[in-house]
């Protein structure tokens, strides 16, 4: 994309440096249970830190809501279709699900809104990339499982997917599709190569959905969802995010309708609403 948009820059300008983090490394437990999103971000940091890369590429869902200092979201890329993927051997449907099935996944979300849908599901920790996950599938070890339909598109796996999951069924998690570009907040060379591939839409609906989850203190261990779209019933956004108890006892939604342009101010009163309506005992139970 930068080559595309800068013709100037010549094959040798943009080098590819691939960095493993803690996230990538922790294969054998939930994320929530190793310290939440920084685990993806942490060693792509410190790399843009000390200079040795000039911009980090990331998943927006690993994302913290606070960044370290000296350091920006300079350009988002146009979102990929943020829902999430059902994948099973035995059911096209969440419903179609015997009772009492095995689920697996690694998402603390995906689990508690399940359970709420289904609580007589019973859900392991599924870890691991994306063939991982598909091969304990083929090998029984659950009857289905959950993926980001955005990671699949780019893989171009999207065979595997037994039916995506509509918003209205099961809400993605924050900025779920979204890739981000950081920099150096005194890089302007780099924000300014960057301009071109700025998309503005998802800026705003980003903007919604990570300014609910900073109003709620979110992280890897707090199953919160949330997705703004363009209204279907006029020209501005709708917004919903959803709160929900990690065994799906207890759930609280709200909705907000309104400008793209206020679309932080939304999100945020958003979430103090979800605040308000969850409690110290909901959220301490989170």
């Amino acid at each position: 994309m930068l080559h595309a948009a800068h013709p100037d820059l010549d094959d040798a300008a943009v080098e590819i440096v691939v960095i493993t983090t803690t996230g990538d490394r922790i294969l054998d437990r939930a994320l929530a249970a190793a310290g939440g999103k920084g685990l993806f971000t942490k060693e792509i940091e410190e790399s843009l830190h000390d200079g040795s890369i000039d911009l980090a590429v990331h998943s927006m869902k690993d994302m913290p809501t606070t960044l370290p200092d000296g350091m920006e979201i300079s350009c988002l890329l146009p979102r990929e279709d943020p829902r999430d993927a059902f994948i099973s051997l035995v059911a096209n449907s969440i419903d179609e699900l015997p009772e009492g099935a095995v689920v697996g996944t690694a998402s603390l979300r995906r689990q508690s809104q399940l359970l709420f849908r289904r609580p007589d599901l019973k859900v392991i920790t599924f870890r691991g990339n994306v063939q991982t996950r598909l091969a304990k599938l083929e090998a029984g070890e659950a009857a289905a499982t959950f993926l980001a339909n955005a990671g699949l598109t780019r893989l171009g796996m999207t065979d595997r997917i037994t039916a995506l999951i509509e918003p209205e069924d099961m809400l993605p998690a924050v900025a779920q599709g979204a890739i981000g570009i950081e920099i150096r907040s005194n890089d302007d060379a780099t924000r300014g190569r960057l301009t071109a591939l700025h998309d503005a839409r998802t800026e705003a609906a980003l903007g919604a959905e990570r300014a609910m989850l900073a109003a709620l203190d979110g992280s890897c261990r707090t199953p919160i969802a949330g997705l703004a779209l363009d209204d279907p019933n006029g020209d501005g956004m709708w917004f919903r995010a959803e709160i929900v108890m990690p065994d799906g006892s207890r759930r609280h939604v709200t909705e907000r309708r309104g400008a793209w342009s206020d679309s932080v101010a939304l999100g945020r009163d958003a979430g103090e609403e979800l605040k308000a309506l969850a409690g110290p005992e909901f959220l301490a139970a989170i």
